[in-house]
């Protein structure tokens, strides 16, 4: 028997409309986790926050749009790029973190699924078409194409539909410097069990969990104002060490990946690492490549839309992969038969990443 190859047939990605610049922080106070009030101006803390994490500016989603309804205009175009009938599909995967939260409030709502919504939204009938939810923090996205190469391999499913989705713009404390880093956003693809040795197709993937020390680098806290509701939970991280952790952690199991699928360093074209963090990113990039004496980064080799976008948890990935792809990130193109890295760290804390040939 040939063996199964997991290929991505289709991507998709909604990037919201609504830009949020900056300087717009500029009217905020903010607090440190200790309820102080932090004595810098505003436009000095934002100039710090910018040189640290090399946003400007991010997407929030409109009053009237959900995780889901964003989470569903993805799939609709990787379906069409894929040229598949949608009722073909064998699984829906949805990777999220905090369900549907309605403007203004604080309130997750993710019953039904937001799968089962996506199926709902997309019109699909089939009732052997099976939509879940998967919670995996950041690296959530990689882990739904984990989780579909595992039902082919199982011979559970010939064709999956795998999404990344969140409006985090709606579980920020305005109070904590930290929010300026989230957005929203949601990025889809169409994957497909294919028979063969030669072609494109996953060369092999690690996931790792780390929850002794790591469990509560980020996490749902109360707000940093002093006068704020304590019963309401915003999220929060701690900054230092989720850096330390992943420039620890996070190159390491991306050298796993490239062992376990027999590829050379040499020959990966394109890393794409959720965009958490422009300093930390490149910080990763490089300790990535020192693990194989190479002090040179290559040129080009990680392409970035964290500068427009901000971090959209489990959308960035795949939106980033669609954007290139599309050809709308500059000096970035791909062609068939490069090999990209698929790299991602977050809530768990979790780390993954996978290898792919186009």
């Amino acid at each position: 028997m040939s063996p199964i190859r997991t290929v991505i047939t289709g991507t998709g990605s909604f990037i919201p409309e609504n830009k949020k610049i900056n300087s717009e922080f500029a009217i905020h106070d903010f607090y440190d986790d200790r309820q102080q009030r932090i004595p810098n101006a505003a436009v000095d803390i934002i100039k710090k926050f910018e040189q640290i994490t090399g946003i400007y500016e991010r997407r929030y989603a409109n009053q009237e749009m959900n995780a889901s309804d964003m989470a569903a205009i993805a799939a609709a175009v990787a379906i069409k790029d894929a040229g598949i009938d949608p009722e073909s599909i064998d699984q829906i995967i949805v990777a999220q973190n905090f369900g549907n939260v309605s403007k203004h409030t604080i309130q997750s709502d993710a019953v039904p699924s937001l799968a089962s919504r996506v199926k709902h939204i997309l019109g699909i009938k089939n009732p052997s078409c099976i939509p879940y939810d998967l919670l995996f923090g950041c690296p959530g996205w990689i882990q739904g194409l984990i989780h579909a190469e595992a039902f082919f391999k199982s011979g559970q499913a010939k064709r999956c539909l795998v999404i990344g989705t969140e409006t985090l713009s709606r579980v920020i404390d305005n109070y904590d410097r930290d929010s300026m880093i989230f957005s929203d956003g949601a990025g889809a693809v169409i994957v497909e069990a294919q028979e063969g040795e030669a072609g494109s197709g996953v060369l092999g993937a690690v996931a790792q969990s780390f929850v002794i020390d790591e469990l509560n680098y980020i996490f749902m806290g109360k707000s940093y104002f002093p006068e704020a509701d304590s019963r309401i939970r915003y999220i929060k991280m701690q900054g230092r060490k989720v850096y330390e952790f992943s420039l620890k952690h996070v190159p390491e199991a991306m050298k796993g990946c490239l062992e376990k699928s027999n590829v050379d360093i040499k020959d990966i074209k394109k890393i794409f690492i959720h965009q958490a963090n422009e300093k930390m990113d490149i910080a990763i990039i490089k300790a990535f490549y020192m693990l194989y004496d190479i002090s040179t980064i290559p040129l080009n080799i990680m392409p970035m839309n964290i500068k427009e976008l901000g971090n959209s948890s489990v959308a960035t990935v795949p939106t980033l992969f669609d954007m290139v792809k599309r050809g709308t990130i500059p000096d970035h193109e791909l062609k068939q038969g490069d090999i990209v890295l698929f790299a991602s760290v977050g809530a768990g804390m979790n780390i993954n990443a996978i290898c792919y040939k186009l």
